[in-house]
């Protein structure tokens, strides 16, 4: 994922850039050629942690795949460059038991493991959106078809759950389930690429494809090592896989032989931040402007 850290600080980096080039055209560019659309949206997300099938970016499961719905607003300051702000909301999901091979010696750990957890997301974010093709006149001339670009800043709302014994779904974040605090509030870097299509004058379509990059490690409350848990709830010590001091208990798989090893202070999780993904499409319907005739005296 630091890759993936580095080419989204680039690609942020790269639309300020395109943003900054745009000043020059602000003053050809004039406010009644300005236009705002509102917009609603209906995407799949994905997430990618600790759960995954394997221990990289790119792995995920279709099956994990949920559902996001979302609204926006628009406002287009430049010929190449707009602002948009959106409110989101969805859900992400993933199981060791699911997703891991028992075989495999490199998901045999994970699977033994055997968290699972689902969260919904409540996101707010503000990106700007940089058109690889410009619209230097009104709406009414924009072209049929622009790929565009698009970063910015995001802050999320998240409360993971897990299925206990009984098969109820537990909050898990205030179990402490790794013997630490941590927020349910985080901070996300929204960035992607998307195309829009021009259906008639005021309605355009989009597909988008929108990655996440959060400043937390716990959308799936697995992060770092296991804790003593002695002093804790019930919940806590099954979902924790700790019970009375030894290892192997709780929600671990102890199938695989190896939960004998999962004690206080062994490694529980990769220690790494998470990221989730929102891919899908809009309809933007653009509010005609209300252009003031010039006043002769």
């Amino acid at each position: 994922m630091t890759k993936f850290s580095t080419y989204s600080t680039a690609l942020l980096a790269g639309l300020a850039l395109l943003g900054s080039t745009q000043q020059a055209d602000a003053q050809q560019f004039s406010k009644r050629k300005q236009y705002t659309s509102i917009g609603v949206n209906l995407n799949a997300m994905n997430y990618f942690g600790d759960l995954n099938p394997n221990p990289n970016f790119a792995s995920f499961k279709f099956a994990d795949t949920r559902w996001n719905v979302g609204v926006s607003i628009t406002h287009r300051f430049f010929p190449r460059v707009s602002g948009r702000f959106g409110l989101s909301y969805g859900q992400v999901t993933a199981e060791d038991g699911d997703n891991a091979n028992r075989d495999d010696v490199n998901a045999r750990f994970r699977y033994t493991r055997n968290m699972n957890f689902r969260t919904n997301i409540a996101e707010a974010s503000a990106v700007m959106v940089v058109d690889l093709i410009e619209n230097r006149n009104n709406y009414l001339k924009r072209p049929d078809f622009v790929p565009y670009l698009f970063g910015g800043l995001a802050g999320f709302y998240y409360n993971p759950q897990g299925k206990n014994q009984a098969g109820s779904y537990v909050d898990l974040q205030p179990l402490q389930t790794e013997g630490k605090s941590y927020s349910n509030i985080s901070l996300a870097i929204p960035f992607g690429a998307g195309v829009r299509y021009r259906i008639n004058r005021n309605l355009d379509a989009s597909f988008e494809i929108g990655l996440r990059k959060t400043f937390t490690g716990y959308i799936d409350d697995v992060k770092d090592n296991y804790a003593d848990l002695s002093s804790k709830s019930p919940d806590a010590q099954y979902f924790g896989g700790f019970a009375g001091g030894s290892g192997g208990q709780g929600i671990t798989n102890t199938s695989t032989g190896l939960g004998a090893g999962f004690r206080p202070g062994a490694k529980r999780g990769q220690g790494k931040t998470d990221w989730y993904t929102v891919t899908g499409f809009s309809l933007n319907y653009i509010l005609t402007p209300r252009i003031k005739n010039p006043k002769f005296r």
